[in-house]
């Protein structure tokens, strides 16, 4: 499978193309960009967070501790004391950090449910949720960040799936067929839950009609594709002169105009 750093170079490298779409398209103010920006990366390494001990799944934990602790932390800021908010802060770290790991990595095996398009869908789908409820975000920037978890989410498995194939040995590897998957078959009661959760997350997800409507809009798709080429300069520099002299004012690039006979 890719390393670590493959998958965040390719996720960025994907994202970052979204992205400048997103920026053509101005559908989204820059600051909502940033974020939503990062949830497509975030989707690129996010299969690998059953593997105990990947720098994606460390991470993951550790962010949601982070996350959890502040939450909890600003919710009892004005009923606890302070050494009670101490208390609460570090516990609710070390319980998500270390207590959910533990956890999640003794119910969870790697390139397990995890690694399939149907995570990819719940993943997506809870984005939009954390977005919308927790981040206060419009509904339309909510499902665009959920569009690129998706789109990082099956950037990491198309590109496990590639590294099970040895080009150079001309051989296909045992883990080829793994990764990219809608369910994983070998455990049916994970992706049973898994199926359970992600229509649990899309019934209580934000409604999808600014998003669709958005990005469904004629004077969107062509914009960009007025907005695709330079007209006559690139990076502003002036292009060089087509025709080569004024005597050369007859002929034209691209197009050949007859000269009007002469009286």
């Amino acid at each position: 499978m890719a390393n670590f750093t493959t998958h965040i170079a390719v996720g960025t490298v994907i994202c970052g193309a979204l992205a400048t779409l997103t920026v053509a398209a101005d559908v989204v103010a820059p600051e909502n960009l940033v974020a939503v920006t990062l949830a497509g990366v975030l989707g690129s390494v996010l299969p690998d967070i059953d593997l105990k001990d990947s720098r994606a799944s460390k991470s993951m934990f550790a962010g949601l501790g982070i996350f959890f602790s502040f939450a909890a932390l600003f919710n009892a800021a004005a009923t606890l004391s302070i050494a009670e908010l101490w208390i609460l802060w570090l516990g609710t770290l070390v319980v998500v950090r270390y207590g959910l790991h533990y956890v999640f990595h003794r119910t969870s095996v790697h390139r397990g449910i995890w690694h399939s398009l149907l995570a990819g869908v719940f993943s997506s789908v809870a984005t939009a949720i954390v977005f919308f409820y927790v981040l206060r975000r419009p509904e339309g920037v909510a499902w665009l960040a959920a569009g690129f978890m998706m789109f990082g989410y099956i950037t990491h498995l198309v590109l496990d799936e590639l590294y099970s194939v040895d080009v150079m040995d001309t051989r296909i590897k045992a883990s080829f067929g793994t990764a990219l998957k809608v369910f994983d078959r070998r455990y049916p009661w994970a992706s049973l839950a898994m199926a359970v959760a992600t229509a649990a997350a899309i019934m209580v997800s934000p409604p999808t009609k600014m998003f669709v409507d958005g990005v469904t809009t004629n004077g969107l798709w062509s914009g960009l594709q007025q907005r695709l080429l330079p007209k006559d300069t690139w990076f502003g520099v002036i292009a060089a002169n087509r025709s080569a002299a004024a005597g050369d004012a007859g002929l034209t690039t691209g197009s050949i105009t007859p000269t009007p006979p002469q009286n």
